[in-house]
């Protein structure tokens, strides 16, 4: 029985108590949450408040994909954590979104940042690399003791965030997918039934946000959650370097949607105004 149905059940005179648990009642309502409550400093700071250990993977070592660098957590003292594998896009290295490994990890996610196995590889073919990644960081990485393998997520720049819609729409448990100034050919995702946001940039001139992201972003249409966030004034290669913006908006996305934590609702809804930083910003507010 849960802590809201049991508080039902004790004397009348025990509800006084009611204010000074809300901690455990929040506890018992998602055994998922991490770290302190988040303030707009905590989502846009460098670093967060778990120490991370850094683990390269080599080539060699894995199929599936070509290797990569694992940010985790030192610690499990809260419990353990999801996971998200994160691709880089066309002709690019793990080095090109390296900077999201330690930024995300520190706020309570194993984190690994992927070499493809070709640069040249396209979209689709990096979705199957993203699975394999996640597939090899539950099951035989050397911190799979870390992660609850049922909350997993995927991220990708360019080409990568085309892989990244393509690996939810292969995988539809995963629990969320951040694709970056994403590039597919395929503009409609009609069949992504995961929790999805899109990160596009005004003045892309290799994926267009008319043709690529604003497109991806209105054909979710069976995802149960959804936001399009366009940089305002912003390249192809903005996430490709350290970004508060993409980082603030991530962070508090995957903390929603892979840790299931309402404390991140604020920054998601309502929506964000226009600004220096966010030209657009559309969402659907995160269901409860």
């Amino acid at each position: 029985m849960g802590f809201r149905s049991a508080i039902h059940a004790i004397p009348a005179l025990a509800l006084l108590l009611v204010g000074v648990t809300t901690p455990t009642a929040q506890a018992a309502d998602n055994p998922f949450e991490r770290g302190p409550a988040p303030t707009t400093a905590s989502v846009e700071a460098t670093r967060g408040p778990f120490a991370i250990a850094t683990t390269t993977v080599a080539r060699s070592s894995v199929s599936g994909f070509g290797g990569g660098t694992i940010y985790s957590p030192t610690s499990t003292a809260e419990g353990t954590f999801g996971a998200v594998a994160i691709s880089p896009g066309f002709t690019a290295s793990q080095s090109s979104i390296s900077w999201l490994g330690p930024r995300l990890a520190s706020q309570g996610f194993v984190v690994i940042t992927i070499d493809t196995l070709s640069t040249l590889d396209q979209p689709d073919s990096r979705g199957t690399q993203l699975l394999a990644a996640l597939d090899y960081l539950t099951r035989t990485s050397s911190v799979r003791t870390r992660i609850d393998g049922t909350r997993l997520g995927v991220m990708g720049h360019s080409m990568g965030g085309g892989g990244s819609l393509a690996a939810s729409r292969t995988r539809p448990a995963l629990q969320a997918a951040i694709p970056l100034t994403p590039w597919h050919t395929t503009k409609s995702w009609t069949t992504v039934r995961v929790p999805t946001m899109i990160i596009g940039a005004e003045s892309d001139t290799t994926a267009p946000v008319a043709s690529h992201s604003e497109p991806f972003y209105t054909s979710l249409t069976a995802a149960p959650d959804k936001a399009y966030l366009e940089l305002n004034n912003a390249s192809h290669s903005a996430p490709t370097r350290a970004n508060t913006t993409v980082a603030k908006y991530s962070i508090s996305w995957l903390k929603r949607f892979i840790d299931n934590d309402t404390r991140y609702d604020q920054f998601l809804c309502p929506a964000p105004a226009p600004s220096t930083l966010i030209q657009e910003y559309r969402a659907t507010c995160p269901h409860s």
